[in-house]
């Protein structure tokens, strides 16, 4: 795969990054972490794209690199940021939501089904 995964955590335990380190380490899909609580600009940088520090924030990346490979889309105006695709980069998934998208984005063989 020419991109990869960065999950941007905190130090403080998130029931939602454990979700996701779980579902990603299920499908034994390679991810980088940034800590936000490590870094004040990574934090900056998350609230920008969430207006929060949102985590986990999830892009996809080229390699090396901790930007979203390309433009995410704007938030919806109509329903809470968790869980929703924007393109490159989601927040605060659950299961489904983060299955669909590492399908669409070619990191799962198969979307969410249960």
């Amino acid at each position: 795969m020419d991109k990869e995964i960065v999950m941007y955590v905190r130090t403080s335990y998130c029931p939602l990054v454990a979700l996701a380190r779980d579902l990603l380490n299920r499908y034994n899909i390679p991810y980088r972490e940034i800590n936000i609580s490590d870094d004040p600009a990574m934090a900056e940088r998350v609230k920008a794209w969430t207006n929060f520090l949102s985590v986990p924030t999830i892009i996809i990346a080229n390699p090396g690199e901790d930007l979203p490979y390309t433009d995410i889309l704007p938030p919806p105006t109509d329903r809470p940021l968790r869980g929703y695709n924007r393109g490159p980069m989601i927040t605060e998934p659950n299961n489904k939501d983060l299955e669909d998208w590492l399908h669409q984005h070619g990191f799962l063989d198969k979307p969410y089904k249960r």
